[in-house]
């Protein structure tokens, strides 16, 4: 039975041959004890027997045991180990008919070494070719003829159907090898894939985190800056509050670059209610804030995305809604659900032209992972709306 070479030592009988070294060690001297006890022939015929069983012990421990522990056998070197054992076995055999008894260790070689076909022929050749020889060489008695080819057929049919059943465990055995060496690479592929998606995922969640606080933040800056050369010649007042607001953007920053890194919440809602948060976002933004419903304490999840919605929001509306647009926050708080809108009355846009970019998107994926809704209502000239509901629990009070 040869062993296909993408499945080396998967099997126990392929890797380890004691077992069938102890078997073949029984069988060669209890053939020698039976033939050398025989009553017939003669001394002479029974030693020459004897001896032609000697060379079976070097010639399988030099080539027939490195052939069969091969992964898969070689089949051609196979045929020629055992054509030269069967060149020592058959005229011991044919001499004296219990050195048949070699027959145990012969044959599960044929099925170990050799394709169904050939191994057939070989156990037939084994366990027929004996009788027939020894029954013309020594004309027996037709009852001794009778018992010895039946012994023979008998033989060589239990052969015949341990080998294949044999075979077919084995065959067995590969395709579970091989299903279980499939599943083991679909389990390191799924796994690799996860990383890779884990890590593409992350990636994306860092973008996002980016775009909605350091890029914002550093927009502010510049918008700040542009606005302070502006007024340093005419309203030196007003330069002095928009440095004021620069310097707590930039410390805003600063916060939420830490809690980017240590991976905690917001630096806005870091010991605060998310009303508190939103307040503070709206006055760095000149926006008006408006709170209804009951407020309470709501998952870290869903604040993070109601506070991160009414920057990318207000973002927006700093840059395109025009200088003098008034925006406006309106937060509100129901028994299964937050809604929270900005709403800038500025230049407007068509939705539908927006292409591309981390705001839009990176908004409706944010709310999409809570289980919310993202919806964005604007024309041209019209303003533009931002409305962000969330799922959250009631109220247990």
């Amino acid at each position: 039975m040869r062993i296909p070479s993408g499945l080396a030592g998967a099997y126990t009988w392929d890797r380890s041959f004691r077992l069938w070294d102890t078997y073949f060690a029984l069988i060669w001297p209890a053939t020698l004890v039976f033939a050398l006890g025989a009553n017939f022939p003669g001394w002479p015929v029974r030693l020459a027997a004897a001896a032609l069983l000697v060379p079976l012990i070097p010639l399988y421990v030099l080539v027939g045991r490195p052939i069969l522990c091969g992964d898969p056998p070689d089949e051609r070197r196979a045929l020629g180990y055992l054509a030269a054992a069967l060149a020592l076995f058959l005229p011991s055999a044919v001499l004296v008919g219990e050195t048949r008894l070699l027959t145990f260790a012969l044959v599960p070689q044929c099925f170990m070494t050799l394709r169904l076909r050939w191994a057939f022929v070989a156990v037939a050749v084994i366990n027929l070719v004996p009788v027939a020889g020894w029954a013309l060489l020594w004309r027996p008695g037709d009852e001794a003829v009778f018992f010895n080819s039946v012994f023979a057929v008998v033989t060589f049919v239990f052969s015949v159907a341990i080998g294949s059943w044999i075979i077919r465990i084995i065959e067995q055995s590969q395709e579970r090898a091989e299903l279980i060496a499939e599943l083991d690479a679909s389990r390191h592929e799924v796994s690799r894939l996860s990383a890779a998606h884990g890590a593409l995922a992350e990636r994306e969640r860092m973008a996002r985190e980016i775009h909605d606080t350091l890029a914002q933040g550093f927009t502010s800056l510049l918008m700040l800056i542009q606005a302070v050369e502006a007024e340093l010649e005419t309203d030196v007042a007003q330069a002095r509050r928009h440095l004021c607001l620069m310097d707590e953007t930039a410390r805003q920053n600063l916060a939420e670059a830490r809690a980017l890194v240590a991976g905690g919440a917001p630096a806005d809602l870091d010991g605060a209610s998310l009303p508190d948060a939103l307040r503070r976002l709206a006055a760095r933004h000149d926006a008006a804030l408006e709170v209804t419903g009951p407020v309470r304490a709501l998952p870290a999840g869903s604040e993070v995305v109601a506070l991160r919605a009414c920057q990318e929001a207000l973002s927006n509306a700093s840059k395109h809604a025009g200088s003098s647009a008034t925006v406006g926050i309106v937060v509100t708080y129901a028994d299964e659900s937050l809604t929270v809108s900005v709403r800038d009355d500025g230049d407007g846009f068509a939705p539908s032209s927006v292409t591309g970019g981390y705001g839009l998107t990176g908004l409706r994926a944010r709310a999409a992972e809570v289980g919310g809704t993202t919806e964005i209502h604007s024309a041209p000239g019209d303003g533009t709306t931002v409305t962000v509901r969330l799922p959250v629990p009631g109220s247990t009070s």
